[in-house]
């Protein structure tokens, strides 16, 4: 039982005492807010440790690995490319991982993407050969040149691509390089390019 102790006020009268409740909360006393402040700083003092810790671990392994994150878009050319991270600059696919930072940034010649060939390359970038152990990139394909060294990336059954553009002759060529069409350039050059020699008699030249 809580005894209850008179109390004298200013004028000398004795006032009612006043009791302690059981549980109730007192106010902090000095070594009470010391031990506070000490857990406090302790914590804060642990938490930057640990944070200049990371930064260390950073500053010496270097930044953790992007991933490419490759996105196609389309080039000035209208064929398939590499979206840049700045998301404004296309490079050609042909120019992905070909030993020469495009890209700003040089995404386009990151590790990651261009460590193993082509398997790492995203497959909007790869055409496969009629050969499937050869392959392109997929911007050479329908181009007019014998990229596959079989004719397999400009005629069927294993490529579908449009008549020759404006500027070729579409001809049986007898040129490796070139497969059902032949630059017009080369036309009236008295040389035989295509194997009916309409190259050199119907076709108008350049």
């Amino acid at each position: 039982m809580n005894k209850v102790f008179p109390q004298v006020d200013g004028n000398g009268n004795a006032a009612a005492g006043t009791e302690a409740l059981p549980g109730g909360e007192a106010d902090c006393s000095p070594l009470c807010c010391s031990h506070r402040g000490a857990f406090l700083s302790a914590f804060l003092l642990l938490l930057l440790a640990t944070l200049a810790a990371l930064i260390a671990l950073v500053a010496i392994l270097g930044p953790p690995p992007r991933t490419p994150g490759a996105q196609a878009c389309v080039t000035l050319m209208n064929r398939t490319g590499f979206l840049c991270h700045d998301r404004r600059s296309c490079v050609p696919a042909s120019r992905v991982c070909d030993g020469v930072r495009t890209c700003a940034h040089g995404e386009d010649e990151e590790e990651a993407l261009c460590r193993d060939v082509p398997q790492n390359l995203p497959s909007f970038l790869v055409e496969r050969c009629g050969d499937p152990a050869s392959w392109i990139y997929s911007d050479q394909k329908c181009d007019g040149i014998n990229n596959c060294g079989d004719c397999s990336d400009e005629l069927s059954p294993v490529s579908t691509c449009l008549l020759c553009s404006p500027g070729w002759w579409r001809c049986p060529s007898t040129v490796f390089k070139y497969c059902s069409c032949i630059p017009r350039s080369l036309c009236r050059d008295h040389v035989q390019h295509c194997s009916d020699w309409s190259d050199e008699y119907s076709c108008p030249g350049p």
